[in-house]
């Protein structure tokens, strides 16, 4: 038998609310049984465009080998500047 949850206090700013939630545990103010999963179809992540100037030979080797991969290059080049990044 699942019990009644606790009633969420009234916030005076977000700052307040934020420590609370840090300082809190959810389940013990939310009934996540009744809870519904939601579709965030237009989310995107936080994204800035950049100019970057590559040399031709290297980007057409880039756009050869994202052809074999049948990815766009763009694609290619964040896939290969993110491995490089997460093994530094």
């Amino acid at each position: 038998m699942s019990r009644q949850p606790e009633s969420i206090p009234v916030f005076e700013n977000e700052a307040e609310e934020q420590a609370f939630w840090e300082a809190n545990d959810s389940s013990d103010y939310i009934d996540w049984t009744r809870a519904k999963r939601a579709r965030l179809v237009n989310l995107r992540p936080s994204t800035k465009s950049i100019s970057l100037r590559l040399p031709i030979p290297l980007l057409e080797q880039i756009k050869i080998a994202a052809n074999q991969r049948d990815v766009p290059y763009q694609s290619l080049i964040k896939v290969w500047l993110s491995e490089r990044v997460e093994s530094e």
